[in-house]
């Protein structure tokens, strides 16, 4: 009979057995709130996939539910010192492979191709705070064969990716977001839901893989440039911050923005991703320009 892994009592005999200690270099926080993880499996859409990716299983909590609604999980755990502990609590989980290596340096196109198929697949993962971001811009620009991501992170993180123009919390992630998918918040999941339980909360969200993005742009590297340079000072208009990262004249960039329809003093977190899109093919040959010249 398999272990009840939210259970706390539970999940300490089995961290003790393979004497095991959490490790806050990686962000270990286990869940142990019953509910979350079957919630997470349903909206993943497995069952129109290949398979399901998941990043960092952990002791195996969401996997298992993973697996009773995939045809097939592929699990990349960081951790060596977790693979005995998934080999116990999976050893029921036939569906289940796990992988042993960093999600941010294996060839996850050639994984996808080897293990799932080759897709089309969902990604699913309770993601440790510090490989937030880099793991989701990988999955969203690497161009993999991923009909939707489901991931739990930190709650300011989650308003930030999902952030809409025009809002505090939008950055330049959240430009990127909004040109490969649709994001959508799910659910919020308390600091208690884990244990240890970390400082802040956490929220579930999705994102939908687009087709194609929303707007044709000229050059996607330079309008993630320019995302990137417009919110690097937020403080400024999009103008200084961007006369700063871009080194580009400031005057320059103000006709740029005239030329692409906007005023002169707009701040970055107004901008829709169409101005966005119109900013930077605007701006394409002066940054081409100023590469070449340096």
């Amino acid at each position: 009979m398999p272990l009840t892994l939210s259970d706390p009592r539970a999940l300490r005999e089995l961290l003790q057995r393979h004497g095991l200690h959490l490790s806050k270099g990686l962000g270990q926080n286990f869940l142990i709130n019953p509910s979350v993880c079957p919630r997470m499996a349903r909206a993943c859409g497995a069952e129109d996939c290949a398979g399901v990716l998941e990043v960092g299983p952990g002791v195996g909590v969401l996997t298992r539910e993973l697996s009773a609604v995939a045809k097939k999980v592929v699990s990349v755990e960081l951790d060596r010192r977790l693979l005995p502990v998934l080999e116990e609590t999976l050893s029921d989980c036939h569906n289940v492979e796990i992988v042993h290596g960093d999600i941010l340096k294996l060839d996850l196109s050639g994984l996808i191709d080897e293990k799932l198929g080759g897709g089309p697949i969902c990604v699913c993962a309770n993601l440790p705070y510090y490989i937030t971001s880099p793991v989701i811009m990988a999955l969203l620009e690497g161009g993999l064969p991923i009909k939707t991501v489901i991931v739990m992170v930190q709650k300011e993180a989650a308003q930030r990716l999902c952030a809409p123009p025009g809002v505090r919390e939008c950055g330049a992630v959240s430009v990127s977001v909004l040109y490969r998918s649709r994001p959508q918040v799910l659910f919020s999941v308390g600091r208690g839901s884990f244990m240890p339980p970390p400082n802040v909360d956490s929220a579930v969200i999705r994102f939908d893989m687009l087709k194609e993005p929303p707007v044709k742009v000229r050059d996607e590297a330079i309008l993630f440039k320019v995302a990137r340079g417009a919110f690097a000072q937020r403080r400024k208009t999009a103008a200084n911050s961007l006369s700063g990262a871009l080194r580009l004249p400031k005057g320059l960039i103000e006709r740029r923005l005239l030329e692409a329809g906007l005023p002169e003093n707009v701040r970055a977190e107004q901008l829709t991703l169409p101005q966005f899109r119109a900013l930077a093919d605007a701006l394409s040959d002066d940054i081409y320009g100023g590469e070449m010249d340096e």
